[in-house]
């Protein structure tokens, strides 16, 4: 899987990321499908698993999933809450489930985000956690998220990007390759309003791109942008973790065929 550098962080990490959302909030009965998931997800490149508090089980499924594989993971999870004590307490319980140590600490959809930066740089000045970021889902905060953007204080910002959803290229991606952030791409498949995807027929002349399936599309469009460093797709299927994190082999697309990309989904 090819890598990029993640703006001016000095992080240099593979493509392809895994998110969490949703489909890890599962009981004891489904944790070993979770851990096949992490298994054939690392065994194919995969090194970012991106979680949340908000995300109920998930971050505790993660670690356990893992096991003790911490070391070939870079875990970016988050603070979602509007009190700093509760979002310390959410820390420490993330340190307890990753050794100790986060790689990127966000905070989630710029709840409280001024209070919390401030514990989390001194957290970040001892080492325990190794960089800071910020997240949102909706176009609607994006002036928030250009604040934070430009506070000087983050490293790396969150937001969805999708041929359904592009209002990042018209603001936040210009501002983060001034600045030099990575950016992290929630959503590259949709909201569901995506899939199913079209036939095979529809894809064949993606076929000489190694891509076989329409996420695989949807995620080379996203890394057919390098203003963009990371999607992270979420899945429950062993399977689609495999065909996921072979959309991050070159080559990406080019103009007519993100337009055809583009065309597909305005079909769906």
């Amino acid at each position: 899987m090819e890598a990029r550098a993640f703006g001016r962080t000095g992080l240099e990490l593979p493509v392809i990321g895994l998110g969490t959302w949703a489909v890890f909030d599962v009981g004891s009965d489904q944790e070993p499908k979770a851990r096949e998931v992490v298994d054939v997800a690392l065994g194919a490149g995969t090194r970012v698993f991106d979680s949340s508090p908000m995300y109920g089980r998930s971050e505790g499924v993660l670690s356990r999933a893992l096991g003790d594989r911490r070391d070939d993971s870079v875990i970016a999870t988050k603070i979602w809450t509007p009190s700093v004590e509760e979002g310390r307490r959410q820390f420490a319980h993330q340190l307890d489930l990753y050794g100790g140590r986060v790689e990127l600490l966000q905070v989630h959809n710029l709840v409280a985000w001024e209070e919390h930066l401030e514990w989390m740089e001194r957290e970040r000045d001892e080492g325990r956690i190794g960089h800071l970021g910020a997240t949102h889902y909706s176009p609607r905060s994006y002036g928030e998220v250009e604040r934070v953007m430009r506070s000087g204080r983050i490293s790396f910002v969150q937001i969805p990007l999708n041929p359904a959803e592009r209002e990042a290229e018209a603001r936040v991606l210009p501002l983060a390759e001034e600045l030099g952030l990575g950016v992290i791409v929630m959503r590259p498949l949709g909201s569901g309003n995506l899939m199913p995807g079209p036939g095979a027929s529809e894809l064949a002349p993606l076929r000489e791109l190694g891509i076989e399936t329409w996420a695989q599309a949807l995620l080379k469009w996203v890394l057919s942008d390098e203003r963009v460093h990371l999607p992270i797709p979420a899945t429950s299927s062993p399977e689609h973790a495999r065909e996921n994190a072979a959309a991050g082999e070159p080559p990406y697309l080019g103009p007519d065929e993100r337009a055809l990309v583009e065309r597909l989904a305005g079909r769906r």
